[in-house]
């Protein structure tokens, strides 16, 4: 594994006094749930997991009830002869139409929950996220031109830095909260997977073409998460690390990394991917 080992913007660390007092976002030992909503997204999402619990388990409840009801109404002591019923066209009506209603009733919420994800507002940031064997290369064509590589942190650079073990980077990504970030994504080589579970984004990363998703962070903190498609060797160790900062730390870091990573021109996968 070859890390690069380039310090975070240490210009811009002046202006981001607190930002270790923030939210923390990572999977956590014997995590049961997913992670705190910090987006719109991500906050529908548990609502229509939350839905979808209520139903299962109101199901299951109600097939286990029937189960224990049949197994003591008709075993062999209290039901000796058994009948000889053939056909109940009610019963039969029911079993399958029941579950068709049930069934219509979830695709609602469903659809409307994918329309909401595609439909990207008028977006505030767009950034451009680009996926390489095995690190991520991020370009911010509007706001300056330039391009930078974040690459995983050694857990010995992380523990002295305080980051996650495996999820930490030297080059985390800034974004301002309570603002429409468009993430462009495309690959460098292979096919990747853009995705930080607390915003509810994920977006395959493809070589020749460009997929765009989108976030709101509605809360400040450090969000991580990790290209989730399998992309080769080092596949688990190109984690993500978003740091939700306010409109004023980002603008200084915004100026900041202007200076240390300026560019002339576009990334090279994403100009390809535009052709």
């Amino acid at each position: 594994m070859f890390l690069r080992k380039t310090p975070v913007v240490a210009t811009a660390l002046a202006a981001f006094a607190g930002l270790s007092s923030m939210a923390v976002a990572a999977p956590y030992n014997w995590e049961m749930d997913m992670q705190a909503a910090a987006s719109p997204v991500m906050a529908q999402i548990e609502d229509f997991h939350r839905l979808l619990l209520y139903i299962i388990t109101a199901i299951c409840i109600f097939v286990a009830g029937l189960l224990i009801w049949v197994m003591i109404r008709y075993n062999q002591r209290a039901n000796p002869v058994p009948s000889k019923t053939h056909h109940n066209t009610l019963l039969e009506v029911a079993w399958t139409g029941i579950p068709v209603i049930i069934l219509v009733l979830i695709a609602i919420p469903s659809f409307r929950l994918l329309y909401f994800e595609a439909d990207i507002p008028k977006p505030d940031v767009t950034i451009e996220a680009i996926g390489k064997q095995w690190f991520w290369t991020y370009a911010f064509p509007k706001d300056g031109n330039f391009q930078f590589d974040s690459y995983m942190l050694t857990t010995a650079q992380a523990k002295k830095a305080g980051e996650p073990r495996l999820l930490g980077v030297d080059n985390p990504l800034y974004v301002p909260v309570n603002k429409v970030i468009e993430i462009d994504t495309t690959g460098a080589d292979v096919i990747h997977s853009w995705s930080v579970p607390a915003f509810g984004v994920k977006m395959d990363a493809v070589p020749g073409r460009i997929n765009r998703t989108w976030f709101k962070a509605t809360r400040l903190g450090s969000y991580y998460g990790e290209c989730s498609q399998l992309c080769g060797a080092n596949h688990a160790y190109m984690p993500i690390e978003v740091k939700v900062v306010t409109e004023a730390q980002y603008q200084a870091w915004l100026q900041a990394a202007k200076k240390k990573y300026a560019a002339n021109d576009e990334p090279d996968a994403i100009r390809v991917a535009a052709n």
